[in-house]
């Protein structure tokens, strides 16, 4: 999660330099390569059925394609510490897809977190990154949002196809698709672009953003459910915005007034609500 958080706002400065489009591509590419030797399935898996090959392009078209348009058109015209801390209502939203889709009960506590991240996300609205203009800092945090919903949608399909794939192929799957989808979009913007203008400390980002955002948080997650139960390991959600922060703030040199540090506050309050296990026993 803190890794999550990171590339999230160190996809501001990428996209400073990279079209949207091209630089979503590269990342797929580059996680694409990374998980080729995961595609081969393990022994004793059955064959992919028509309803999982299905479910692998929503998740991919939801989960990869358009989370990432969204995220990287919103960070663009936000600012990280804004994007971390909407993408912080990820659990809350999750929660509510899983009792619409899914039918799983919502205990009162995640209501107050659904409530909580909407208040955050309101703060925000009423202030303005450094000097952007209101419009595009709320265009920005709305298309985050987006990518939040598209987010909470790969996790409600994820709960499905888990239980007829391994995570490693799953991932090694979806970023394919993500990368057959965006190819199209990512040669229209590759075609004439300068690639020899981009500075060498751009690639080496890019390549951290690639391995973070299709590798290494993947692999980080999944391994450490093995070891903690599931709702134990949704409270470090609460590591994105504060790494998402952290980063904008440090790194970045984004302001953190305090419209922000409630906002901020809210975010924390209401992952906690939303992930903490219940003390009655299931």
């Amino acid at each position: 999660m803190s890794l999550v958080g990171t590339y999230v706002a160190l996809s501001k400065p990428l996209v400073a330099v990279l079209p949207v489009f091209l630089l979503a591509w590269l990342r797929f590419g580059i996680g694409g390569v990374a998980t080729l030797h995961w595609l081969r399935p393990p022994p004793g898996e059955a064959p992919l059925s028509a309803s999982t090959r299905r479910l692998l392009f929503l998740e991919s078209l939801l989960g990869n394609f358009l989370f990432s348009i969204c995220m990287l058109f919103g960070v663009s015209m936000t600012s990280a510490v804004s994007a971390g801390v909407i993408m912080a209502s990820i659990p809350a939203v999750v929660a509510v897809l899983s009792w619409a889709f899914l039918r799983e009960r919502i205990a009162p506590r995640v209501w107050v977190a659904v409530a909580c991240a909407a208040a955050g996300m309101a703060l925000l609205a009423a202030t303005r990154p450094g000097d952007m203009p209101a419009r595009q800092a709320l265009l920005g945090n709305l298309l985050v949002f987006g990518a939040v919903l598209c987010e909470a949608a790969y996790a409600v399909i994820g709960k499905k196809l888990t239980g007829a794939l391994g995570a490693r192929r799953i991932t090694a799957l979806v970023n394919l698709w993500g990368l057959a989808l965006m190819t199209p979009l990512g040669l229209w913007q590759a075609w004439g672009f300068d690639f020899a203008a981009v500075p060498g400390p751009t690639w080496l980002l890019l390549l951290f953003y690639g391995l973070a955002a299709s590798v290494w948080t993947v692999w980080l997650w999944m391994t450490g459910l093995r070891h903690v139960p599931a709702a134990l390991g949704g409270v470090f959600t609460a590591m994105l915005p504060v790494a998402a922060t952290a980063v904008g703030v440090l790194v970045l040199g984004e302001p953190f007034g305090p419209a922000q540090a409630a906002a901020f506050a809210l975010a924390l309050a209401g992952v906690l609500l939303a992930t903490l296990p219940s003390r009655r026993s299931p």
